[in-house]
């Protein structure tokens, strides 16, 4: 199945409360728990396209120790998301910032981990995020991305979608047919990462609808 590009920033504010409105607990909550068990005890935590930042705040309750900012590229997701991390109590620990992942203002080696999730399959090109995971991450930092596989038939796109988005509003479910055609295929993004120089790390299939890549910390760094 051939990839059909959405847009790379869901930037009304309709689409905002469209989007935190979905329920992804179950699957952040995954997320939390395996960026958790990568990353330092201590840490300095980029998170990659935070949306309306609940990954954040979920790791907040599992590394209390974690200081974590939050980047996306639309300003209404993280009108959300400040309300969200004002509600759960944790602004001390997350910063938010309208920042382009793909052009990050960060010193070279500043994070102890970069995360990242569902952000990549909006990315006409990956690879100059890639990029600059490997340059704003510490040598032997830790990584933990996330994202949709593209399905290889319209057949098993349409299933995915009745599975996991049966419940949803017509709109969501569009949001997420939309979603997995736009996605990568796994010999996609293993090439991608490759080229970019980043290297240690396990890429794999890791439910019938995500691939995984991850690289635990190290501590002798």
């Amino acid at each position: 199945m051939q990839r059909v590009l959405e847009p790379e920033v869901m930037d009304s504010w309709e689409e905002a409360i469209e989007y935190d409105s979905m329920d992804f607990t179950e699957v952040n909550s995954a997320f939390a728990m395996g960026a958790a068990a990568f990353g330092p005890v201590f840490g300095n935590v980029l998170d990659a396209g935070t949306g309306t930042a609940r990954i954040p705040i979920a790791l907040c309750a599992i590394r209390p120790q974690w200081h974590l900012t939050g980047i996306d590229l639309s300003a209404n997701m993280l009108k959300v998301a400040v309300e969200n991390v004002k509600k759960a109590g944790v602004r001390s620990q997350i910063t938010l910032e309208l920042i382009d992942a793909k052009a990050m203002p960060y010193p070279d080696n500043y994070f102890d981990m970069v995360i990242s999730n569902s952000i990549i399959h909006h990315l006409p090109d990956p690879l100059p995020f890639f990029q600059e995971v490997q340059r704003v991450l510490k040598p032997k930092g830790a990584i933990f991305l996330r994202d949709l596989l593209r399905p290889e038939t319209p057949a098993i796109r349409d299933n995915l979608v009745e599975m996991y988005a049966g419940d949803c509003n017509a709109h969501q479910k569009q949001l997420f047919r939309d979603s997995l055609q736009a996605a990568f295929t796994l010999d996609e993004i293993q090439t991608t990462i490759q080229t970019a120089g980043l290297d240690g790390l396990r890429i794999y299939e890791s439910s019938d609808r995500h691939w995984t890549a991850e690289r635990a910390w190290c501590e002798s760094e």
